[in-house]
């Protein structure tokens, strides 16, 4: 039985809700679209928490991390924090270096977003306003989570009354044998992608080539382990301190599985679609020493990200696909994520 409900509210406007059925359990925010607790069934008949977070929502502010939240108005990074459109350039907010990343000092992790209870999920709702971080154009957003048997579905819907840029994922740390339960280097993962798009150094922006996988570590054509070639002697593993590249995927709007990830420890495994074009990985690198929910220990590698998005910096880089959306016309991505025991 599918029930969706308010399970806290604040003064301050921050609200937290629970979406459950007989398969999962998820607890979320009206703050940054926020994914707090993820609880699916482990071989044992056992539910676990599955999500790296904090114990409180309002810890977000501070977090730099970007524990399960939403990013935007574009996840991931654009070089020199400015971009052209129009014959215009935008000079951006910028909070990595000299660059911009995940919408930018005040991205959409920070927001609070009015909200739609809904009879299978929740739907969220910001307007954000024209030059919001640099960004051009009023953008009226919906993020919607919805519960389906096993699966989390994400879909995210924009429209714009300018020309601008548009790229949402949501940022959620997956720890396949529990929040709380240490390093996932053992778990295994595969990814469906014959290309990345390797970096020029450790700012993580992209050459612009797009290479193959093949003979080099970054191939998950098959699965393997996360850990067992993230210390290879190769440059992209150096320049990032291990995985966190963008996966080629194929053209935007055609659905596609793009990851499948297994815990022997708990036999949780993880199917992720996406009809976006890339998906970053991300092996969860710099996570650094953090206190989590139940005052777990969370550190470097307690957890994996699977970003589906546009690939970074793919505003400047005419060879990719491009993010800018038209005034009037609608974006739309749907991202699921499919818990089961195998």
């Amino acid at each position: 039985m599918m029930k969706v409900k308010m399970i806290e509210k604040r003064q301050n406007g921050v609200c937290l809700f629970e979406l459950q059925n007989d398969e999962i359990k998820v607890i979320t925010s009206n703050l940054g679209c926020h994914i707090l607790s993820v609880f699916t069934k482990d071989r044992d008949g056992n539910y676990g928490d599955v999500v790296l977070g904090y114990q409180d929502v309002e810890d977000c502010h501070k977090d730099d991390k970007f524990l399960g939240c939403i990013i935007g108005r574009v996840a991931n990074r654009i070089a020199n924090g400015e971009f052209q459109l129009n014959g215009k350039t935008y000079k951006l907010a910028v909070n990595s270096g000299p660059n911009t990343l995940h919408g930018g000092i005040n991205g959409f992790n920070q927001k609070i977003f009015n909200y739609e209870i809904l009879e299978d999920g929740i739907r969220f709702i910001y307007l954000s306003p024209d030059m919001e971080e640099g960004f051009p154009g009023s953008l009226y957003l919906k993020i919607v989570y919805r519960l389906s048997g096993n699966e989390l579905k994400m879909e995210y819907e924009a429209m714009t009354d300018q020309d601008t840029l548009i790229n949402i994922a949501n940022h959620s740390y997956f720890n396949l044998n529990g929040h709380e339960s240490g390093s996932i280097e053992g778990q295994v993962l595969q990814i469906f992608a014959d290309a990345y798009t390797p970096v020029v150094d450790s700012s993580a922006i992209p050459t612009g080539e797009i290479a193959s996988v093949e003979g080099t570590p970054m191939d998950f054509r098959t699965e393997k382990q996360i850990g067992q070639d993230i210390r290879a002697d190769f440059e992209q593993l150096h320049f990032t301190g291990g995985y966190d590249h963008n996966y080629v995927l194929g053209r935007p709007g055609e659905k596609k599985i793009m990851a499948n990830a297994y815990c022997r420890e708990s036999g949780i495994a993880l199917e992720a679609e996406t009809d976006c074009c890339g998906v970053q990985f991300y092996a969860g690198n710099f996570i650094g020493e953090q206190t989590g929910k139940g005052g777990a220990s969370y550190h470097d590698r307690s957890a994996f990200c699977l970003e589906s998005q546009f690939y970074p910096n793919a505003v400047n880089e005419p060879d990719f696909p491009s993010p800018v959306v038209k005034a009037g016309d609608t974006y739309h991505t749907e991202t699921s994520y499919r818990f089961y025991l195998r």
